[in-house]
């Protein structure tokens, strides 16, 4: 078995799945009527559509038993994202790449893989639609054809949730629309001079919660901290998801003192809250604090790197 390489552009490729906010998330038909409509065209025993983080492959969408992720040394897909072509192989337990791989010699008995790449709009490889079957078999150049048409469709819809200017999951804004209002709200706040605070959430354990509770509950812990959020601060303030369990909120107007208390009182929301509703796990945070004081400057990225370089150093 060989080991997948690195792409070249790893680290851009990373950062655009990341900022997509679809790892972790909940089965959605968009997808599932894709991975479906790959089975059945093709007859295959699995249709997936995965991405590749940093150590893992995970599933989005699957028609089939797989597991949602596995070591990222493990996966066929880990040699897709290293070309922009489709991956073919007639019978994996004659390809070096693959024949040692334990879901060639294990019970799953894979031979046949075929797969395309899943771009994103940056233009980096991040995943693939793929579909494998116990025998070995041939994959003429039609059904490549077909199959790049469903990676399409896919990227289609990746594309329309990164235009959106709202997360769908909690209903604030993502990272694109945060930073148009933010930084608007930024503009007016220097033409007035007035104070400016920006507070950064990182959600702690959601992976856990995923493994432990499954990824129906990661996805209402995430809803859950969005709607305190929406109930915890100003309809003034700019709320935003940024990257999975990254949070944020822009306060205009707002004195640090102000702010503090208002993060005090939010934190007692949380705990209150999570007790309320009986989670069997704690909705746990750290928050990193910035603002524009008398000789500072309006700048979204300056205050948002500030914040989160407060919280990297906390952990």
């Amino acid at each position: 078995m060989k080991n997948p390489a690195l792409p070249s552009n790893e680290m851009q490729r990373i950062q655009a799945l990341h900022h997509l906010n679809v790892l972790d998330t909940g089965a959605e038909e968009r997808f599932d009527r894709l991975t479906r409509l790959a089975q059945q065209l093709y007859a295959c025993d699995e249709a997936m559509i995965s991405f590749i983080d940093s150590k893992r492959q995970w599933v989005k969408s699957q028609a089939g038993q797989y597991p949602k992720e596995i070591p990222r040394e493990l996966s066929f897909c880990a040699h897709v994202i290293l070309s922009n072509d489709p991956l073919i192989v007639n019978d994996a337990s004659q390809d070096p790449r693959f024949a040692n791989n334990p879901w060639v010699v294990g019970e799953q008995h894979v031979r046949f893989y075929a797969a395309v790449p899943i771009k994103h709009s940056n233009g980096t490889v991040i995943g693939s639609i793929s579909i494998w079957g116990s025998a070995p078999r041939d994959f003429p150049a039609e059904d490549i054809t077909s199959l790049k048409d469903i990676a399409d469709l896919v990227e289609h819809e990746l594309a329309a949730m990164e235009i959106s200017t709202q997360d769908y999951l909690t209903g604030l804004l993502n990272e694109a629309g945060f930073t148009v209002l933010a930084q608007n709200s930024l503009n007016m706040c220097d033409r007035m001079e007035l104070p400016v605070s920006l507070a950064y959430f990182d959600l702690k354990d959601i992976a856990r919660i995923n493994q432990k509770h499954g990824n129906k509950e990661g996805d209402r812990a995430l809803a859950f901290f969005g709607e305190l959020l929406r109930f915890g601060f100003r309809n003034s303030d700019v709320l935003g998801r940024l990257a999975s369990d990254k949070f944020v909120v822009l306060m205009a107007n707002t004195s640090l003192e102000s702010t503090y208390d208002t993060l005090r009182r939010f934190k007692e929301r949380v705990e209150r809250s999570g007790k309320e509703r009986n989670l069997n796990y704690h909705v746990e945070y750290s928050v990193g604090l910035s603002w524009v004081d008398d000789q500072g400057h309006y700048h979204l990225d300056t205050l948002l790197n500030a914040a989160r370089s407060e919280v990297l150093a906390s952990k």
